[in-house]
């Protein structure tokens, strides 16, 4: 029997925040879970992430996947070869986790939040529009079709940094679906959740068990907050820009990710 968490109604907060930006974005959620829970629950960094892995582990989105699968946005053939790759990769990323130092992790872990955030915000854009002109769009190109291997390739990398990180692996499926596939970014978005929907990181989050860094009882209360959030989430992306959203958003993770390298 699971004996919920004294801070259980925290934990449900912070699965519902994380759970509207992964069903917008189509990112996990553990970009947010994974500070938080180290910055304000007092979680060791391993731990953390062994705990977000395992809330992800659970088909949190599937409200938010059933939204867009209903828009038409979910690519089910390119999510399926993805989330196989995922499996492997989040396994080995896990692995090299448990190798490396944890001061060294910390520090990784910045540069990486500090990665996602300039993703999200998109500074040379944001500049021009302040400064009252814009950025040349770049030709608008359809999605193409793509060998099984590369998709395979894609979630095998989003899996490293899912096992390595405790993230869902979308922060780098959406981006590679845009930029280099030419994925509307809600069909990227859909498609990156629908690959995460499946247990895909069932071999890192054995591994983080295996070295006790993994709560489920803050796993559980995290994943119901993530399963209303994300569909909250997905509504958003449908209906409204979410421009203003990213940019709050990847102002957040770059505060996190200096916080990471320099906070100790």
């Amino acid at each position: 029997m699971i004996t919920l968490p004294p801070q259980a109604v925290g934990l449900l907060v912070l699965g519902l925040v994380a759970g509207v930006l992964s069903g917008m974005f189509g990112i996990g959620g553990g970009v947010v879970i994974v500070p938080i829970l180290t910055t304000f629950f007092g979680f060791a960094l391993q731990s953390a992430i062994g705990t977000s892995l395992g809330a992800l582990l659970m088909p949190v989105a599937i409200l938010a996947v059933i939204e867009y699968y209903r828009a038409g946005k979910l690519k089910i053939a390119v999510a399926a070869p993805v989330a196989a790759g995922l499996v492997v990769g989040g396994w080995i990323g896990a692995q090299i986790a448990f190798g490396l130092p944890v001061d060294t992790l910390r520090v990784l872990y910045g540069f990486f939040l500090l990665f996602a955030s300039w993703r999200f915000a998109e500074p040379r854009k944001w500049l021009a529009e302040l400064r009252g002109g814009r950025l040349p769009a770049a030709a608008a190109e359809p999605s193409r079709g793509v060998s099984l291997w590369v998709l395979l390739a894609l979630g095998f990398g989003a899996g490293i940094i899912s096992g390595l990180f405790g993230v869902g692996g979308g922060i780098v499926i959406v981006p590679a679906l845009v930029g280099l596939l030419r994925f509307d970014q809600k069909e990227a978005v859909a498609t990156s959740l629908g690959a995460l929907l499946l247990p895909v990181g069932l071999p890192a989050v054995i591994t983080y068990y295996n070295n006790g860094a993994f709560d489920i009882a803050t796993a559980a209360v995290v994943a119901v907050g993530l399963v209303f959030g994300a569909f909250g989430g997905a509504r958003i992306t449908l209906s409204l820009p979410s421009t203003t959203v990213k940019r709050l958003y990847g102002v957040f993770l770059l505060l996190v990710g200096l916080r990471f390298i320099f906070g100790g």
